[in-house]
């Protein structure tokens, strides 16, 4: 099903606020980026950030973030703190007809017996928290706030949770919960797989 029109502009909690990431948060952002490289490189399966990124270089990303969302392309959300002076992680939301996507080879966990589409799948999310925040269980809290998100506000019946294999930390976390992993993606160029629960 496609996405609604207008999507859902903001998610509140007690512990973070979710809106659309614009190029203004370039410096929050890279902050948060930065401090939690390590990780990130895990969940890219990459070298990015490099060590040497800059906050110019971030804000050149976060543009096209901007772009992709206001033109319902893809979805692009920071989770800053309460205040909003604090970039806690960030939330990516994707159809499955978007480019990386469709280039990957996308394989049913339990074969195609398993009756899993992947057509049918309404959106798939990507997310991070940042490292010191995870330490304090917020990637779980975030991951539930989601669900509940994407069910309600966003009126979607099937949406998967991708991370990256060698991301143990997120992988670990998705197995703990109710849902199941669905679909492995192979994308051209990644060394490991990618993981979509559901």
């Amino acid at each position: 099903m496609p996405f609604i029109e207008p999507v859902p502009a903001e998610l509140r909690t007690d512990e973070f606020v979710l809106r659309p990431i614009v190029a203004d948060d370039a410096e929050l952002d890279y902050d948060a980026v930065m401090d939690t490289r390590e990780h990130l490189r895990l969940w890219r399966q990459s070298t990015w950030p490099e060590d040497d990124f800059t906050v110019a270089e971030n804000r050149e990303d976060l543009v096209d973030m901007e772009e992709r969302h206001a033109a319902g392309r893809a979805f692009s959300y920071t989770v800053l703190d309460p205040a909003g002076t604090e970039c806690l992680g960030c939330v990516y939301v994707f159809a499955t007809s978007a480019k990386f996507l469709a280039n990957a080879t996308v394989l049913p966990v339990g074969g195609d017996e398993c009756g899993d589409e992947w057509g049918d799948v309404d959106a798939v999310v990507f997310f991070w928290v940042r490292r010191s925040r995870m330490e304090s269980g917020m990637d779980e809290r975030l991951l539930a706030a989601l669900r509940a998100w994407f069910a309600g506000p966003w009126q979607l019946e099937n949406t998967v949770y991708v991370t990256s294999e060698p991301f143990t930390q997120q992988v670990e976390l998705l197995a703990r919960t109710d849902l199941t992993r669905k679909f492995e993606l192979i994308e051209p160029g990644t060394p490991g797989k990618r993981l979509a629960f559901g």
